[in-house]
């Protein structure tokens, strides 16, 4: 059964930068380890990345629910460094999607942004992708959304979330309650 890594926003601004969710960054330097271990596991890794345009409605100046974070072209947009050499010395392939580009949409979940979802989809039917092992930040925002989207579209079962390789605002609770159901 082929396998994909899905690891959500793993950016800058969401560890040390404008929006840091608690423990951040000892989730990430954990997720860096596992891929090492990992190689070869993994047909695919997809990354999704915020990329916001400056003027974001996300934004509280905007009318937003959230301080300016990972605008397009910024340090806070980059992806954590840990996670370069494993990613790609690693077997299998990187691909980088990107959600929130439109100026007046909100996109929490990769599976709101139309081309990026297409391309997610894509990899997983053309690489006849069995499981997908999801992570990354914030649990309770991005990763859960994700998620949800990602089994009205496939169903529970495709899905298999690395809760020790997630960070949340909320501690996790959102999150690991959306884990128990997938278990039940």
């Amino acid at each position: 059964m082929k396998r994909l890594l899905l690891i959500v926003d793993p950016q800058i601004d969401f560890i040390n930068g404008s929006l840091p969710v608690p423990g951040s960054a000892e989730a990430l330097n954990a997720l860096s380890e596992y891929i090492e271990q990992q190689d070869g596991v993994y047909d695919c890794k997809v990354i999704t990345a915020d990329w916001h345009p400056y003027h974001h409605c996300s934004f509280k100046e905007n009318g937003g629910e959230w301080p300016v974070h990972c605008v397009q072209n910024s340090i806070g947009a980059a992806l954590f460094p840990a996670l370069f050499k494993p990613l790609y010395t690693t077997q299998g392939s990187v691909t980088i999607l990107y959600k929130g580009i439109i100026e007046d949409t909100e996109e929490y979940s990769i599976f709101s942004n139309p081309a990026s979802s297409q391309k997610l989809q894509s990899i997983i039917k053309e690489r006849h992708i069995g499981k997908i092992d999801i992570c990354g930040l914030a649990g309770d925002v991005c990763v859960l959304n994700t998620l949800k989207d990602g089994i009205r579209i496939y169903g529970p079962k495709l899905f298999h979330v690395l809760e020790e390789y997630t960070a949340s605002l909320d501690g996790g609770i959102s999150l690991g309650k959306a884990v128990q159901a997938l278990h039940t």
